[in-house]
């Protein structure tokens, strides 16, 4: 099966002078989720923002569904639904309203967004919000906005970065409920996040950033391997990893 996420020698950031990724390579393919975690710094946001297209790259590919950006820009962005860790919403749209405006700007026909919207409403407990403007939202609603929008356009990929902050636990089983779903579905999930206890129970396969590069990748059983932990918690061999060779974290 293709790969349907690409990242090929990535190196970039802000400055040609002093990049902050060196050489990373990995891919993501249909069904499965992968989970980018990294300490503070290490460069996973610069990640997200070069597959969103928000950064080119110094050197190397990122490829959605075999596409470039600079190839088709309107098909790179229609791969990929982003929720931000944090969330960006229009103070005077309503939480309808920008469901609505994701459904348009994602082509999503009205029978299918009558048919979703409901549902994911209901599923985040925000049905009684929906025609609350969103600045008179709490942090975790508009984060539940911000997650609907993305699941109710059905993307092949999902890109999702600290998705748990802000979120009550109902809210956060509702996400995770969905990620399972979507994902046994043909979906795929870049998700970013500190909570390893929770993107174990759930991830495929695990890409480790330190220092901007690329520390550790493949799933437990390959990073338990490289960390020589057998046995251990995706958390140990996190931390062993990025604290090997009397390195400092």
């Amino acid at each position: 099966m293709n790969p349907l996420l690409e990242v090929e020698q990535l190196t970039g950031g802000y400055s040609r002078q002093k990049p902050v990724l060196h050489d990373i390579s990995f891919t993501v393919h249909p069904g499965e989720m992968i989970g980018l975690i990294g300490l503070n710094g290490a460069g996973k946001s610069t990640t997200i923002k070069h597959i969103l297209g928000l950064m080119k790259p110094h050197s190397g590919t990122v490829r959605l569904s075999g596409i470039q950006l600079e190839d088709n820009a309107g098909a790179y962005r229609r791969t990929y639904a982003y929720v931000p860790e944090t969330p960006l919403l229009y103070e005077e749209l309503t939480v309808k309203e920008h469901l609505e405006m994701a459904a348009m700007a994602y082509g999503l026909s009205p029978t299918d967004f009558e048919g979703r919207a409901p549902q994911l409403l209901e599923q985040f407990q925000m049905t009684a919000y929906a025609n609350r403007l969103s600045a008179h939202l709490s942090k975790g609603m508009k984060q539940k906005v911000m997650i609907m929008s993305a699941f109710l356009v059905q993307p092949s990929l999902y890109i999702i970065d600290e998705p748990f902050l802000g979120l009550d636990p109902l809210g956060i089983r509702s996400l995770l409920e969905l990620m399972a779903s979507v994902k046994r579905s043909g979906a795929a999930i870049l998700i970013s996040s500190h909570i390893l206890s929770t993107i174990e129970r759930y991830g495929d396969r695990y890409v480790v950033l330190h220092n901007g590069r690329l520390k550790a990748y493949g799933d437990v059983d390959a990073l338990r391997l490289q960390a020589k932990l057998p046995g251990g918690s995706l958390d140990d061999v996190f931390c062993t990893l990025v604290t090997q060779d009397g390195g400092h974290p």
